[in-house]
């Protein structure tokens, strides 16, 4: 009789375990092996600890159905409160995880920037807008902790790469009161794009083809909201023209609503440059520009 209860238990906690597995078709070694093909002398940016900053790893900021969702915290050693920026990892809405982002968030919060990068829900666990609504509510954890973190609420910049560029894009435009700046590292601003090649990624994760749903692949277009926006946003692009599908017309919409925007272009590189060298310098000199000319001025 004892058995009975233990080994439902273990059937759902079997079925819970199998919902949160990950694809992990995008890590840093397979990155790695494919840019070696193209880019032999590139190398993976490895960026230590530094006894700068304090990390803190695996801050649970949101449970549901007995599923935690987690950040990590990178805090300088400032006596005053630092801006904030939230990254958000790549992967094709599919893939990645939040660790893939650790050079950056290292790289930034030693220059005076506290950083948090952030998991949220890939599509084989859920599809949109369930990773909108995570990195929301992370980023509302960070500010409801702002004392803890030792950030002014009021400087947040929401960083994404890819994939994680486009849910930047989209927060910053859909929700135009929640962060402060955007930086778009090579994220589309529109799915169906004559630019666009997004596809089987795109339609797991919107639950479909454009032809069966229009209007969420509309909905997840950060082109579809740019009269919404009232922030500054930077775009930094690869040499590939399909990652900025909609940029165009979206920086149109910034020039006419005289919205600050900046686009910079890292030449001659692979579509994950800001993981690699001699990439990966250059990008983080652009970040920090942004940032610096919107919170430290």
């Amino acid at each position: 009789m004892k058995s009975i209860p233990l080994l439902v238990f273990l059937f759902l906690f079997s079925l819970n375990f199998a919902q949160v597995q990950k694809d992990t078709a995008f890590t840093l070694r397979s990155e790695m092996v494919k840019v070696a093909r193209k880019f032999p002398s590139a190398k993976l940016v490895k960026i230590e600890s530094s006894e700068k900053v304090q990390e803190i790893i695996n801050i649970e900021y949101q449970q549901f159905q007995g599923r935690s969702l987690f950040l990590d915290a990178f805090l300088g050693n400032s006596t005053h409160r630092n801006p904030a920026v939230i990254l958000i990892h790549g992967g094709g809405w599919k893939s990645g995880s939040k660790e893939m982002m650790y050079a950056l968030a290292r790289s930034i919060s030693q220059k005076g920037f506290n950083c948090f990068a952030v998991e949220y829900r890939l599509s084989g666990e859920a599809e949109y807008p369930a990773a909108i609504h995570d990195v929301v509510k992370a980023i509302s954890y960070v500010k409801k902790n702002a004392t803890r973190f030792h950030i002014d609420k009021n400087q947040i910049s929401l960083l994404g790469t890819s994939s994680g560029g486009q849910i930047a894009a989209l927060i910053g435009a859909k929700f135009p009161d929640l962060v402060h700046s955007v930086i778009d590292i090579d994220g589309i601003l529109a799915f169906h794009h004559p630019q666009s090649k997004e596809g089987e990624s795109a339609e797991k994760w919107l639950g479909g083809t454009f032809e069966q749903n229009p209007e969420i692949w509309k909905d997840a277009s950060p082109l579809m909201h740019a009269e919404k926006v009232k922030i500054p946003y930077l775009f930094i692009n690869s040499q590939f023209g399909r990652f900025h599908a909609g940029q165009d017309e979206m920086v149109g919409i910034f020039r006419k609503n005289k919205i600050r925007y900046d686009i910079k272009t890292i030449e001659n590189s692979p579509h994950t440059f800001w993981m690699f060298d001699p990439w990966f310098d250059p990008a983080i000199d652009h970040i920090l520009k942004f940032l610096n000319d919107q919170f430290k001025n």
